[in-house]
């Protein structure tokens, strides 16, 4: 598999660059971490990854879906204001990079972002989400995939 941190030169023909550039802001609260815990995170991104594996996109996924999960959990701990473990174990994110070599549309994110609010639903009580922050996690979820879109619908 290509290194996605190393950039072919030839981009295709569709390819797409969001504009307004990264999400800015201070993205979601650090404190969701405190009320949730790591193990909860990690719950919360395997059963996003199980929806994952049921959808049209799956194609886009490695075949290791709990490995993946788990990258994503790493993210997302550190994200929400836990330890970095996603820099510890795979170095900065770089996520729009890591993303490149998978062709993601406005349809594909769209996907995406219906798997996460699916398993969000309850997530007050699954996950011990805190519900004063749910709106702020999902706005960010909107801004960050809406940055991995690269190609035209």
């Amino acid at each position: 598999m290509t290194d996605p941190l190393q950039m072919n030169s030839r981009m295709p023909d569709n390819f797409y660059v969001p504009p307004g550039g990264p999400p800015q802001g201070e993205g979601p609260s650090r404190e969701i971490y405190r009320h949730m815990g790591q193990d909860a995170i990690f719950g919360l991104c395997k059963d996003f990854y199980a929806e994952l594996e049921q959808s049209e996109i799956r194609p886009m996924f490695s075949e290791d879906m709990p490995a993946a999960s788990k990258k994503l959990a790493a993210f997302l701990v550190g994200l929400l204001g836990g330890p970095p473990l996603f820099h510890q174990l795979y170095g900065p994110p770089q996520m729009r990079a890591r993303h490149m070599p998978f062709a993601i549309d406005e349809h594909a994110r769209q996907v995406w972002l219906s798997c996460f609010r699916k398993v969000l639903q309850g997530a007050e009580s699954k996950y011990n989400f805190p519900a004063e922050h749910l709106p702020g996690f999902l706005e960010f979820l909107d801004s960050f995939s809406a940055w991995m879109v690269n190609r035209k619908s």
